[in-house]
């Protein structure tokens, strides 16, 4: 299982507002969904931030990062044999991602997903 890519998720009060602060910074819209919006650099496009109003369509948390996995199920059934909190069960989302989220020690929920 490898990593693709890791993304901090930052709530705001207003992923338009976001947007424009982080453009004047150089970053581009790369995804926005309304409620959650990602942002990436042109030069580097895996160097990304997503910022978020909430997260309350499919998940019971927000989560403070995501990592994109290339194998979702394979992390899925390596972080239930660590005995690690299981947040939110892996299942398919509508926008194309198969995700899960997990609690890691410190209490931060890590979203682990990975694109269908």
């Amino acid at each position: 299982m490898g990593v693709r890519r890791v993304v901090p998720n930052v709530r705001v009060g207003s992923v338009e507002a976001a947007r424009e602060f982080y453009g004047v910074l150089g970053f581009e819209e790369v995804m926005n969904h309304g409620w959650i919006m990602t942002v990436a650099s042109a030069e580097v496009p895996t160097a990304q931030v997503s910022f978020y109003a909430e997260d309350d369509l499919t998940g019971p948390v927000s989560p403070d990062l995501s990592v994109e996995v290339d194998d979702v199920d394979a992390a899925y059934a390596a972080v239930q044999r660590s005995g690690a909190e299981i947040v939110h069960p892996l299942r398919d989302e509508e926008w194309g991602v198969r995700r899960f989220f997990v609690r890691d020690p410190d209490g931060r929920v890590v979203n682990v997903l990975g694109h269908r």
